[in-house]
């Protein structure tokens, strides 16, 4: 998935534009949480089996929540590309309990999906859109016991984003968008101890952004 989603923005990236075709690269910031979950463990005894966690969000304390997003759109009304999303999550202490020390991902639950957008007529210069997308979700995963510890980038599961929003244009290239994004994200992490860590999240964001079109 993440192979042909790299060879979506490279076709993206070198295909001659149609008269009314463009690129649109976009950079994104917000507030983002998510809600509870329950976590399993197996393998490793040094953790419990299963734990209902609470996440907070903390979109703004570093590293910030952002993403990045590359468009083609094909015609006036539909387009296709790649979303890079740095989600975060972190555990609250009551949650995960005194058999972790660290459990979180904050430097990233991070997503990268193939979406498709479409979207509709402009109304006093406000554009609604829409979009969908499915791809892979590639956390940073930070669990410990204050013994054993994984700390690292894995690739863990399927992801899958469903948006809606509105972009408005500042100039002739640029232009400001604001959005509602929901992601969902399957997460099967190796832990350095060994066993495995598994964990189903979904994420809700208010983006506000930027985007440059040519």
């Amino acid at each position: 998935m993440l192979r042909a989603s790299l060879v979506a923005l490279s076709l993206a990236a070198v295909m001659p534009a149609a008269a009314s075709a463009e690129v649109e690269l976009s950079f994104y910031g917000g507030a983002q949480s998510a809600p509870h979950s329950d976590l399993f463990i197996s393998g490793d005894p040094a953790y419990p089996a299963k734990t209902r966690v609470q996440w907070k969000g903390r979109s703004f304390d570093p590293p910030p929540y952002y993403g990045l997003r590359a468009t083609y759109w094909a015609s006036d009304s539909f387009g296709y590309g790649l979303d890079f999303t740095h989600t975060k999550v972190y555990s609250t202490a009551d949650s995960r309990g005194s058999d972790f020390t660290t459990l979180e991902f904050t430097d990233g639950l991070n997503t990268l999906t193939a979406n498709a957008y479409r979207r509709f007529q402009p109304m006093y210069g406000i554009r609604p859109y829409v979009g969908a997308g499915l791809g892979v979700a590639i956390p940073h995963v930070e669990v410990s016991n204050g013994t054993t510890s994984t700390f690292g980038y894995q690739v863990t599961g399927p992801a899958a984003t469903v948006l809606a929003g509105a972009t408005y244009p500042i100039s002739e290239r640029f232009s400001v968008f604001g959005e509602y994004k929901f992601t969902y994200s399957q997460n099967t992490a190796d832990l350095d101890g060994g066993g495995t860590l598994e964990t189903d999240i979904i994420t809700n964001a208010l983006n506000v952004g930027v985007s440059f079109s040519f």
